[in-house]
């Protein structure tokens, strides 16, 4: 099953893109709640390029690499991604008048909810929102 969300970033296309690629930034906002962070980040942002993304609970009680391999970039408009566990993520970056509408696709898994998984990648997106937008302030 494939889930889609999307969000309207209020911010030119090059903050967007640079933001979603940029090792500093993905720390600041990748992460879907506020008791979680991502401490690190590590990408090679090019096809064949693998990334990996650390997620953890504040308190270290919990945490995961999330990680895997990009399949396709154009820069500026899209990326595509396989992740480890073989399941195809396309994030689309498309230019409005109002800044840049962000559609992300993603294959479900099978440990939660259709539901949960689209809460959980939604929060993560806004916050990803939240962070360009203030940025751009």
């Amino acid at each position: 099953m494939k889930i889609s969300i999307e969000t309207e970033v209020n911010a030119p296309l090059s903050t967007v893109w640079d933001a979603w690629v940029t090792p500093g930034d993905i720390t600041n906002w990748n992460f879907a709640v506020d008791e979680w962070c991502c401490p690190r980040a590590e990408l090679d942002l090019e096809v064949g390029g693998n990334f990996n993304y650390r997620m953890e609970a504040k308190d270290s009680s919990a945490g995961f690499d999330f990680k895997g391999k990009f399949t396709e970039i154009t820069p500026y408009k899209l990326i595509h991604f396989v992740l480890g566990d073989d399941r195809e993520i396309k994030v689309q970056f498309i230019e409005t008048e109002n800044g840049v509408k962000i559609v992300e696709t993603f294959e479900a898994e099978d440990e939660n909810s259709a539901e949960q998984q689209r809460q959980g990648w939604l929060s993560i997106l806004n916050n990803f929102k939240k962070h360009v937008e203030s940025k751009s302030n």
